[in-house]
């Protein structure tokens, strides 16, 4: 396992994106269209588009990179799964205000799987500020695998709930 990356993201409006250098952002919905799961978009080729339940402050986040696929972590409330097509390796992981490079190992069909803790609490309390304890937090994991319908792992929270009918009742 090789962590890629590992602080705290400020999203606004309860999203970021991970995208080529050259990638233009899709719009969020187009990019859960059709899909199951609503926490992580990937209906837009090269683009992943991840919802928090934070709407604005700081989310802590880690990704990590795995040769094979690794075991369903059990202390978190909300997992997803996608397939991934990056457009590179080095990519970018934008929020509203903050960019950071992200570089994978390997570019070849990928599966992400996305985890989120404290949803809920996050979206009720809907702003942290600089001096406040974070509420929310993710982890984002890829490996290489064969291409495979989205899929909802795991689903405790009322924000993961809504975001999946969302991504069901988008139109493709």
């Amino acid at each position: 396992m090789l962590v890629l990356f590992d602080a705290e993201v400020h999203v606004h409006y309860g999203f970021f994106n991970v995208l080529g250098a050259d990638e233009e952002q899709a719009d969020l919905m187009d990019t859960r269209a059709g899909q199951v799961n609503g926490l992580i978009g990937a209906a837009v080729t090269g683009q992943l588009s991840l919802v928090t339940g934070l709407h604005t402050g700081r989310v802590p986040l880690m990704v990590r990179w795995h040769n094979t696929e690794p075991v369903v972590a059990d202390q978190w409330a909300d997992v997803v799964e996608v397939s991934f097509q990056p457009p590179a390796a080095d990519l970018l992981l934008e929020s509203f205000s903050d960019s950071f490079e992200l570089c994978l190992p390997a570019v070849q069909g990928l599966r992400v799987r996305y985890y989120a803790s404290g949803m809920d609490a996050a979206g009720d309390a809907d702003t942290v500020m600089a001096d406040e304890p974070t509420i929310d937090r993710y982890l984002l994991e890829f490996w290489p695998s064969d291409p495979a319908p989205d899929s909802v792992l795991r689903q405790t929270s009322e924000v993961a709930a809504y975001w999946h009918r969302e991504a069901r009742a988008a139109l493709r």
